[in-house]
C-alpha cells in the first residue's frame, strides 16, 4: 500500500463560470496575489482578454452566447472594476456546497492555505487571492494564444510542482481544468461521484458531482482543522469516510489514484 508522508493537503477547485460582481472594492493588483511566478503571464493575459472582449466578434471567439454579453464586457475593464476574495466572486453549485462562510475559524485558516482554484485567467489563486469578475474558459482559444489549457501548461507546471513538492493533491477538477497542469501522480487522488441506484447499479452525475466536491473540500478544511493530519491519501479517505461511502484505487507512481464517493440512492 502506497503511503507518501507529506506536509499536508492541496485541495484543487475549478473556478465557477457563473461570478458574483463586487459592488465596491479596490481593484486588482496583480503583484499582490499568490504566486507571483506567474505575474507576467497573468499580466499579459489580462491585457489580452481586455482587448479581445472589445472586439465586435468578441462574443464568438470567447465561445459565448448574446446573454453573457455584460459579462464579456466587464473583461474589458479589468484593470479597473472592484475586486474581491476569489472564494466570493466564483459561484455556483460547488462554491455554495462549499459554503465558505460557514466554515469554522479554524477551517477557513486551512482553507486559506490548502484550497487552490485553477484558472483560465489568473492561472490559479488562493481564497483570499482579490480578482474582478470575469468571463474566460480553460476551453477557450483566444488569437496568438491558443487554447487556454495548452497554454497555461509549461507556465502553470514549475511553479505548482513546486507547490505541490510535500502535499497530498485531492484533485476536484473538471477536465478541462485539469488538463492545464497534471498533479504529481504518486501523492494525488481525483474526486469521482458515483450515484446509486435501487437496482444495485450505478451511474456517474455531473450536477450533484459538483455539489459534492465541495462538500468534500468543505469537510476536509474541518476535518484538517480538528487535527487530522491528511498527509497520506489512506488519511483523507478516512476523513471522508465519516460521511460517505468511499472507495479508493490508490496512486501509482504513473497514475493518480481515484477517491470514489458513492451517493446513496435517490429517493422521489
Amino acid at each position: 500500500m502506497l503511503s507518501t508522508y507529506t506536509r499536508g493537503v492541496l485541495i484543487l477547485l475549478p473556478p465557477s463560470e457563473s461570478k458574483t460582481v463586487p459592488a465596491t472594492g479596490a481593484p486588482l493588483d496583480l503583484a499582490a496575489l499568490d504566486l507571483p511566478a506567474l505575474t507576467p503571464d497573468r499580466q499579459d493575459l489580462a491585457d489580452l482578454l481586455a482587448e479581445v472582449s472589445a472586439r465586435p466578434d468578441a462574443l464568438d471567439v470567447l465561445g459565448v452566447g448574446p446573454s453573457l454579453a455584460d459579462d464579456v464586457a466587464r473583461n474589458r475593464s479589468l484593470r479597473t472594476a472592484p475586486a474581491g476574495p476569489a472564494l466570493q466572486i466564483y459561484s455556483g453549485v460547488l462554491y455554495d456546497a462549499l459554503d465558505a462562510d460557514s466554515l469554522s475559524d479554524a477551517a477557513r485558516r486551512v482553507a486559506d492555505e490548502s484550497l487552490l482554484v485553477i484558472s483560465a485567467l489568473w492561472g490559479a489563486v488562493r481564497p483570499t487571492d482579490r480578482i474582478p469578475a470575469y468571463r474566460l474558459s480553460m476551453g477557450s482559444t483566444l488569437p496568438g494564444v491558443g487554447k487556454m489549457s495548452t497554454w497555461w501548461k509549461p507556465r502553470l507546471t514549475p511553479v505548482l510542482d513546486e507547490l505541490a513538492a510535500e502535499e497530498i493533491v485531492v484533485d476536484c477538477r473538471s477536465s478541462a481544468y485539469a488538463a492545464a497542469w497534471k498533479a504529481p501522480a504518486p501523492r494525488t487522488v481525483t474526486v469521482r461521484v458515483e450515484q446509486q441506484r435501487a437496482d444495485g447499479k450505478r451511474t456517474v452525475v455531473s450536477h450533484h458531482a459538483k455539489h459534492t466536491r465541495g462538500l468534500v473540500a468543505h469537510d476536509l478544511c474541518e476535518a484538517r482543522a480538528a487535527g487530522a493530519a491528511l498527509d497520506t491519501v489512506e488519511r483523507v479517505l478516512d476523513a471522508l469516510a465519516e460521511r460517505w461511502t468511499v472507495e479508493l484505487k490508490e496512486p501509482t507512481s504513473r497514475a493518480a489514484g481515484v477517491l470514489t464517493v458513492v451517493l446513496a440512492p435517490a429517493h422521489d
